[in-house]
């Protein structure tokens, strides 16, 4: 949840003087959650939300649940573990409640996060760096590069990492794990990108439109608890068979998205020097009829 609280992000292994000199009290993460029949996880999974060390704005999309997870959203948003909750009137697939939560999150970065507790949402930061840094604009949280997870399902493994190559081969990038859920985006790029996928075909859409752009992506090891099909996994063999249909598709027609071109200064500084001029008038005094100069929002 946004809170006026300093939140103090996890030790990281890396120069922690580099780490702390990140604004992370200045920027706000939407994490937009797809929700389709996860009664038994989703709350859980909104409680470890609202305790990474972040300002988040929690945006839940209802994709048309069934088994009561339409009962117990509303409960939550009142105890204030959902900033925005959206019903879906009927079940339309994982990219349309995707693109829903997108168009409502209002961050400065925007990640997504499955309800079925498969990801770990205290990887947010390690995933925010790269982008606070300025060194990326996209983040991918990559499942096979060494992050510890759950031994489960070979052919599952080996259908994803044939997915990436083809990916690969049309966008030409080397990410290892193109059907991550965790994906981080500035909004502002992720608004502009021409999305239109319903189902599980959202991932490569995502991936073939970022490449598109020409966005600086970055892809670090996360965590990975998979789960079982008797623990309520959905996708399933004719998804990725969807998928290289997908990836055909959107790397192959139109519409493209358009070359990125991102701001010399980035929302939260941007914002935060606004709400500097307006908590100190007089620094602000003679200007403050003009609002902010050009050059601070306009691209580099």
């Amino acid at each position: 949840m946004s809170s006026d609280q300093t939140r103090t992000p996890p030790e990281d292994p890396r120069p922690r003087r580099a780490w702390d000199r990140l604004p992370w009290d200045d920027v706000i993460v939407s994490v937009v959650i797809p929700v389709y029949n996860e009664r038994h996880t989703v709350e859980a999974l909104l409680r470890k939300v609202d305790e990474v060390g972040l300002h988040t704005e929690v945006v839940v999309v209802d994709d048309g649940s069934t088994d009561g997870t339409r009962d117990i959203l509303p409960d939550l948003e009142t105890e204030g573990l959902i900033d925005t909750l959206v019903f879906q009137p009927r079940n339309q697939g994982k990219g349309a409640a995707l693109r829903t939560g997108f168009q409502h999150a209002t961050g400065d970065v925007v990640v997504v996060q499955d309800a079925d507790l498969e990801y770990d949402p205290t990887e947010f930061p390690i995933l925010l760096e790269p982008i606070l840094a300025g060194k990326a604009d996209a983040v991918y949280g990559s499942r096979f590069l060494g992050g510890a997870h759950r031994v489960l399902f070979f052919w599952h493994s080996v259908g994803n990492r044939f997915l990436t190559l083809l990916s690969n081969m049309f966008t030409d990038l080397n990410l290892t794990d193109m059907e991550t859920c965790y994906k981080m985006v500035r909004r502002d790029l992720l608004q502009s990108l021409p999305l239109s996928a319903d189902r599980f075909g959202i991932e490569p859409e995502l991936t073939a439109r970022l490449a598109q752009s020409g966005a600086r992506l970055y892809e670090l090891p996360i965590s990975y608890h998979g789960r079982s099909y008797a623990e309520g996994k959905k996708i399933g063999w004719r998804d990725g068979v969807s998928a290289i249909w997908s990836i055909l598709k959107f790397n192959l027609t139109g519409p493209r998205a358009s070359r990125w071109q991102p701001p010399a200064v980035p929302m939260w500084e941007a914002r935060k020097a606004l709400e500097g001029l307006a908590s100190d008038p007089a620094e602000g005094e003679g200007a403050s009829d003009q609002g902010p100069p050009d050059s601070a929002l306009a691209p580099s």
